[in-house]
């Protein structure tokens, strides 16, 4: 099956190909096209290398977490078809066994260089896959092996790559992200309580507004980012159904009927996911509605997280010339040239954090409306961007709760100066004085830069300790009349 060559001319692209020794040592494979020279070293075969000389878009390889995903789905694939009577026992545990190495090992991305930009199909991936465990199956055994015929056999790169879309975004889902959020919560939650003897002026288009609590304000973000992980958690049942069993067009020609809901089955055991096959595939194949729609639902995370980032910014802005209404921890200097400046680094990571998320979500719509006829073509951007924004949320949700939230000290002086001064609390007064008297109020405490109590109290006949009641702002984040 293969030869080796040392010397000769060297391949165009020898100089591209990841792994390649200083001897340039290779060996001859071949596929249904003919012979194509591989690394001697690789573990991958012709159509891999097919891929790597032909794919040159940045170098980006297809994410770790898809690779794992799709090592687990041809484990579960080879037990599958070995307890149908499809695949030779000991063949079948070989291929299991060599996806498990490969899971095992921490340096299997050499393995995988296919980059995310190649056939829409994943063909190219799937086809690494393959070739990669048949080589190590191969030696396990001491025979052939053949990518096509046992490892990849009762698939197609058509359901396979959709339904490892589905097993990584799944397991990111309950390993990673929704711990990451739960985490973040639980923060706000925790840290709350300690805030509320803390009255803050209330911000409407950010101008002066009536006041609100500490406690009250983290209450919103939890809210915020409870609602985050309601939309994702609605979308887990969509997420771990596959496509499996379709093969080429959704049809499942080639696959016998079992194979999916063996597959899945199998699949649970590998990582503690329930998975269940399809009852249509077809429009998990031609399309990739549920990706977009998590897509959608890891935006809305973003844009939460956005939100709640730019809040810690202004709050934190100053310390003179700001709002200076809390001091985040100090993590890093903030300016090369001006000493003492310390920046809310972990707030903007957040948000650049939420801006690439946006980003990714514009190309998966664009990938997800790529669909043509029964199979969608751009399934390798949809897996890159759709696990790289939930490693990004996950990653920003637990900075944020760790470095930001638990640790950020209250400046009550300041706080305490801003809502004397504050003229919106005259608010309270309304029902007693009406709208337009109270309106003058305001305007003339602004206008004489007093606080709102002396003002009243000389416009008014309310009385001090009547006034001290009526516009206490602890009082008025109470609600009421």
């Amino acid at each position: 099956m293969t030869t080796a060559d040392h010397g000769g001319d060297t391949p165009p692209s020898s100089t591209a190909t990841p792994g390649a020794t200083d001897a340039l040592d290779w060996r001859i494979e071949k596929d249904s096209m003919g012979e194509v020279r591989v690394p001697a070293h690789a573990l991958w075969g012709a159509q891999t290398q097919r891929a790597v000389e032909n794919f040159h878009f940045g170098g980006i390889a297809m994410p770790a977490a898809f690779v794992e995903a799709l090592l687990h789905i041809k484990a579960a694939a080879a037990h599958a078809n070995a307890q149908l009577g499809l695949l030779e026992p000991a063949l079948a545990e070989a291929i299991a066994a060599s996806a498990d190495e490969l899971l095992a090992d921490p340096a299997r991305q050499s393995h995988f260089p296919v980059e995310v930009f190649q056939t829409g199909s994943g063909t190219s991936s799937n086809m690494n896959a393959n070739e990669v465990l048949a080589t190590l199956a191969a030696r396990r055994l001491n025979r052939a092996v053949s990518p096509n015929d046992h490892v990849n056999f009762g698939q197609s790169s058509n359901d396979t790559v959709p339904s490892a879309i589905h097993v990584a975004a799944a397991l990111q889902l309950e390993r990673e992200l929704l711990p990451a959020l739960a985490h973040l919560a639980l923060a706000l939650e925790n840290r709350a309580p300690t805030l509320r003897q803390h009255v803050k002026t209330g911000r409407t288009h950010l101008m002066d507004a009536m006041p609100v609590r500490l406690d009250q304000v983290l209450g919103g973000w939890r809210a915020q980012v409870q609602q985050a992980i309601n939309g994702l958690v609605a979308l887990q049942g969509a997420v771990t159904t596959l496509a499996q069993g379709g093969t080429a067009v959704g049809t499942g020609v080639n696959t016998h009927p079992e194979f999916a809901a063996m597959l899945c089955t199998l699949l649970q055991k590998r990582t503690g996911i329930h998975f269940q096959a399809a009852a249509e595939r077809f429009s998990l194949m031609g399309a990739q509605d549920t990706a977009v729609q998590l897509s959608g639902a890891l935006k809305a995370t973003a844009v939460a997280l956005m939100k709640i980032a730019n809040d810690l910014r202004w709050m934190n802005s100053g310390p003179l010339a700001g709002l200076a209404e809390i001091e985040l921890p100090a993590l890093q200097p903030g300016s090369s040239i001006m000493p003492g400046k310390v920046n809310p680094v972990i707030p903007e990571a957040v948000a650049m954090a939420g801006a690439q998320v946006i980003g990714n979500d514009a190309a998966i719509t664009i990938a997800g409306q790529s669909g043509n006829f029964e199979l969608n073509v751009m399934l390798p951007l949809v897996a890159r961007n759709l696990l790289e924004s939930q490693q990004l949320l996950s990653a920003a949700a637990r900075a944020m709760a760790d470095k930001a939230i638990a640790g950020f000290a209250v400046n009550e002086a300041s706080l305490r100066e801003a809502l004397s001064r504050n003229p919106v609390l005259v608010t309270a007064l309304n029902p007693l004085v009406g709208y337009l008297k109270a309106a003058e109020i305001a305007k003339a405490a602004y206008k004489q830069g007093r606080p709102i109590i002396d003002v009243a109290d000389e416009m008014t006949d309310l009385g001090r300790e009547k006034l001290q009641a009526l516009l206490d702002p602890a009082r008025l984040t109470e609600g009421g009349l």
